[in-house]
């Protein structure tokens, strides 16, 4: 198959942004179940805009299943798709890949994958990223399996066709116990609804109930999307089994700490979910609170920069009582996919996203509160953006401490060398950036944000921060044989 993804245009706005790889949705029991796994993706969309993929399995046509690139309204919303997909049991996913060519995703890498076993199909949806999928690929190889994608998640496929046991629960167990990273799965058979998470619930997974039936989701938006009860997270290390006749829980690892994703609290999850019992956008409201604790500085307006920084602004404002505006208008229907834009347009850079509200913001001092800083780019362009517009001072403050190493668990960062605060101190990227002053929320002010009231230095962290911290959890193995240094090796 020689279908690939077309390039889109790369705007400044979104190349300095980190990236949530995927979103995964799934329910047995209504008729038409696709049609819930389309609204369940639709809600997930900010989790990957690349692609996305339905399964379902109906005893009259067999499995079925579209795969397309874009949006999930331009795709899963027609009803010559939507047709073609009957069934009471059904599983989605929305990619933005974390692995593979970029820019040139082939149709076989959309998930979910699908596989026939002897004993049934199987179709199989992964949140994540496995740390020694490149070691795994080979070996597999070298044993004369043959894949068909570039995606890490065929590596589970493969694994279950070795396995000798005799159903497709056992089997995903047994090539679950031979991967590492991060990873919460949706899989599905003729009659069985699967979810399971990493031991260390790295990545997010939810269980629901939509009357009868039994849904999962990377988060609880999407169950609120279709009406259905948010019932509890799926537990690290747990796999669940839903069938007509209920739901079995196992515990298939070993036990481990909990290193849940910070950064899912910072941007990747949208702020009208709930996880681990707090609500995000609220967790995002008291990181702005720690901010203007632990670095207030005098100043008119506190602006955020939309959407992402909006909820610590609003917390910095309350707290800091400087009055909170909205200096900076996102253009909400400037998509990816706009125009295919020629050079000049392209150096107008995030002013295609974003524009100033220059009557609000001139001869004043404006703090200006972002999510993170990757690349530095477009903080860059906004700072130019708001000078342009007359103001006075201009002070940023980031909701997320320095991001100074990759992220290797199912998020896209760029390589350690281009991330700016693994190459330059706070003061350096002040300077670099132009503006009056810059700080960050300290690690320990994160973690209380985010409910752990003694900060991160005083208790043992409960959530993975290795993005900040550079302390991984899980053993990066395939980087590390290509010669990547933790922290304690540099």
């Amino acid at each position: 198959m020689t279908d690939s993804f077309p390039t889109l245009p790369s705007l400044p706005f979104d190349d300095d942004k980190l990236h949530e790889e995927c979103g995964i949705f799934g329910i047995l029991g209504p008729k038409d179940a696709a049609n819930y796994v389309a609204l369940g993706l639709h809600a997930l969309q900010h989790r990957g805009q690349e692609a996305g993929g339905i399964v379902t399995y109906d005893p009259e046509t067999g499995f079925n299943q579209a795969r397309r690139f874009g949006y999930v309204r331009d795709n899963f919303t027609k009803a010559s798709v939507m047709e073609t997909l009957p069934g009471k049991i059904s599983i989605g996913h929305v990619r933005y890949s974390t692995s593979g060519a970029k820019g040139q995703t082939a149709i076989r890498d959309v998930q979910p994958l699908f596989a026939e076993f002897a004993m049934g199909g199987c179709a199989i949806a992964h949140n994540g990223n496995l740390t020694n999928a490149t070691a795994l690929r080979r070996e597999l190889i070298e044993r004369g399996s043959i894949f068909q994608s570039s995606s890490d998640t065929e590596c589970i496929i493969h694994l279950m066709a070795r396995s000798i046991q005799k159903n497709i629960p056992e089997r995903l167990k047994d090539a679950l116990r031979r991967i590492e990273g991060a990873f919460s799965i949706v899989a599905m058979t003729r009659t069985k609804l699967i979810g399971v998470r990493d031991p260390m619930g790295v990545r997010p997974l939810m269980l629901g109930k939509f009357g009868d039936a039994y849904v999962l989701a990377s988060e609880t938006c999407a169950l609120d999307i279709i009406g259905a009860e948010f019932l509890r997270e799926i537990a690290p290390g747990e796999m669940v089994v839903i069938t007509n006749e209920g739901l079995e829980s196992f515990t298939p690892f070993e036990k481990r700490p909990s290193r849940f994703c910070i950064f899912e609290h910072v941007y990747f999850s949208r702020p009208d979910s709930v996880i681990g019992g707090h609500s995000v956008y609220e967790t995002r409201r008291r990181i702005g609170v720690e901010l203007a604790r632990e670095a207030p500085v005098e100043a008119d307006l506190v602006c955020p920069v939309p959407d992402s920084g909006t909820p610590a602004a609003i917390g910095y404002s309350q707290e800091s009582g400087i009055p909170y505006a909205m200096g900076i208008i996102r253009n909400s229907y400037m998509g990816r996919t706009f125009i295919e834009p020629t050079a000049e347009i392209r150096n107008m850079g995030v002013r295609l996203k974003l524009n100033v509200n220059r009557a609000l913001i001139k001869g004043k001092r404006v703090i200006l509160v972002d999510d993170s800083v990757v690349r530095g780019t477009t903080s860059l362009k906004i700072k130019e953006m708001i000078l342009d517009a007359g103001a006075a001072e201009v002070h940023f403050r980031i909701a997320s401490p320095p991001t100074s190493w990759p992220c290797f668990y199912g998020v896209d960062t760029p390589d350690k060398e281009n991330l700016l605060a693994a190459t330059m101190s706070e003061e350096q990227m002040r300077v670099h950036l132009g503006v009056d002053s810059l700080r960050f929320v300290t690690l320990d002010g994160l973690y209380r944000a985010a409910g752990q009231d003694k900060g991160r230095d005083n208790a043992a962290p409960q959530y993975c921060d290795a993005c900040f911290s550079g302390d991984y959890p899980i053993a990066p193995s395939d980087k590390l044989s290509a010669g990547f240094k933790t922290r304690e090796a540099v």
